[in-house]
């Protein structure tokens, strides 16, 4: 009994029913990260209806494309997006901590209204579809820097994670309303542009009327408030989210613990975040702890875009076309539309059960396995198909290898760079390295997804799956070495982990929890140099 008694899940549902009613059962908080979550929408919109669009006979007649099915044909209308989504996600830097992250989010959701705009009265001009692409890339790179960074400091806590995993639950669910979209309009609109521009201005009507409500019934972040220095709109923020009074001991001890950290980071860094771009940068890489959570931070992107997740979603069509499933393009548009909806259950399993009920740690490695044998069950059967012995069994093992696939990704490598990457950074540059690291991310998945059809090409199309289970291994051996529990840790107690070498993290996640500096010691410290003092006396342990 002792073994579930003292299992995460058990961990998770006795913290749940300890916290209080008003934490958890809380309008302002729920409708906040829902809206904050929403920033989601376009990037797997984009993603999903960008993958099928080429498939649709009114745009290969307007743009003059033979195939959807040829992935050296696409792979600029796929990937040029992603090119300005890593140039926005630089550029938000420069605005997050200036107007905030409610209005963050509503002038990146404008600008990417614009592009899709522009896409959709395109007129069938390749020039002005590509500077579509580049404007909607500027817009959607920026909006994946704040949704979760925003989702990780309004959230308490205790279920951290299940608020900071609506960002994946509301891309997967774009990605499959925007397969079905497309899916429809090959079925029920006439051949022409018709076809494309109902897929490309449906979602400009959703995130205008997300952004008409987040004049109403969104709350700025509390953390952005206190750094910035309106504590009273900080304050005021922090216990409308929390449902309790600003003198409750659990909503006091927070707003002890963020004055605290702000402190202790100013006082040994300076205000980077009102300092400018050098003195932030100075900080991100010239302090050890800093650096390692920039490391970590870009090494986890590249795990996830090397696992084959993304890049399977975005050439699915030319994939099953290697498969052969059959049926042609009705056919594989349909079975698009299921692996995304199956993406979509699959990541709210992950938000409901895996992350905080398990861990990260457990989840990831869980995740991580599943794709590497998808991986190699796909390549494996490419390699035999080509050679004429694989069987039709076979073929369908292969089209539910990829499913199972996308299972994996949900539960495992999506956790690591959108929720652990948005919760590791200090507060101070908190901004600053959502920024860098998503625009770390776009510029590396652009030279991915750039990169497939080449790859598929030179590897024999087999090749490119075994490359992707290689990546799945390193991923295992680095989540084994450098990854650490953080579930149930605030975010200033995850400032502890970076303290040392990456090796060390796993057991300095056990040390934080078991010298209990989150919560009350931290809330009750009177000064800088007492919660000094007690962050030496972690890092002695």
């Amino acid at each position: 009994m002792g073994i579930f008694t003292n299992s995460t899940l058990a961990k998770y549902v006795r913290t749940v029913k300890s916290s209080p009613k008003e934490l958890i059962w809380n309008r302002k908080l729920l409708v906040t990260s829902a809206l904050f979550a929403m920033s989601a929408i376009p990037i797997t919109w984009d993603q999903g209806s960008s993958s099928l669009v080429p498939s649709l006979p009114g745009f290969q007649k307007a743009f003059g494309l033979s195939s959807g099915a040829q992935p050296k044909e696409i792979a600029n209308f796929i990937s040029f997006v992603y090119l300005t989504a890593g140039v926005g996600s630089g550029l938000s830097f420069f605005i997050n901590d200036r107007i905030g992250r409610r209005w963050s989010m509503r002038l990146y959701m404008t600008i990417w209204i614009i592009g899709q705009l522009i896409a959709t009265f395109s007129g069938g001009h390749l020039g002005a579809l590509y500077t579509a692409r580049f404007v909607s890339g500027l817009g959607l790179g920026p909006l994946t820097v704040t949704g979760p960074m925003a989702l990780v400091e309004i959230a308490p806590y205790e279920f951290r994670g299940l608020l900071g995993t609506w960002f994946s639950v509301v891309m997967l669910l774009s990605l499959t309303l925007s397969c079905l979209v497309v899916y429809a309009s090959f079925l029920h609109v006439a051949v022409g542009a018709m076809q494309y521009q109902v897929v490309w201005f449906t979602p400009t009507i959703v995130i205008a009327f997300i952004i008409l409500l987040s004049f109403f019934y969104m709350n700025e972040s509390p953390r952005w408030l206190f750094l910035v220095d309106r504590e009273e709109e900080a304050i005021k923020s922090l216990v409308e989210l929390r449902g309790l009074p600003a003198d409750h001991p659990r909503v006091a001890s927070e707003i002890a613990e963020i004055q605290a950290q702000i402190r202790i980071e100013r006082a040994k860094y300076g205000d980077a975040s009102g300092g400018g771009l050098k003195a932030v940068a100075r900080e991100a890489f010239l302090v050890p702890s800093n650096l390692r959570r920039v490391q970590q931070a870009c090494l986890s992107y590249v795990l996830a875009q090397l696992s084959g997740a993304n890049s399977v979603t975005s050439y699915l069509i030319p994939i099953l076309t290697m498969i052969g499933t059959g049926g042609g393009t009705a056919h594989n548009m349909f079975l698009t539309s299921m692996y995304s909806m199956a993406k979509f259950f699959y990541t709210l399993m992950a938000s409901f059960f895996f992350i905080d009920a398990f861990g990260r740690r457990t989840s990831l490695f869980t995740g991580i396995i599943i794709q590497m044998v998808s991986d190699i069950y796909i390549g494996v059967f490419i390699k035999f198909k080509q050679e004429g012995t694989a069987s039709a069994g076979a073929a369908q093992g292969a089209i539910g290898a990829i499913y199972i696939h996308g299972f994996g990704y949900a539960i495992g490598l999506l956790v690591l760079p959108y929720l652990f990457g948005a919760e590791l950074w200090p507060n101070n540059i908190r901004s600053f390295g959502a920024a860098f690291s998503q625009m770390f991310h776009w510029l590396f998945y652009f030279a991915v997804n750039k990169g497939v059809p080449s790859m598929l090409s030179s590897m024999n199309n087999w090749g490119t799956f075994l490359f992707f289970a290689s990546w799945c291994f390193v991923a295992l051996l680095y989540v084994f070495l450098c990854v650490p529990e953080t579930s149930g840790l605030s975010l200033e107690a995850i400032d502890h982990l970076f303290e040392g070498p990456f090796w060390q993290m796993t057991r300095r996640a056990k040390d934080v929890r078991n010298q209990a500096v989150i919560g009350v010691e931290i809330g009750e410290a009177d000064s800088v140099k007492q919660i000094d003092e007690e962050f030496g006396k972690l890092n002695r342990v």
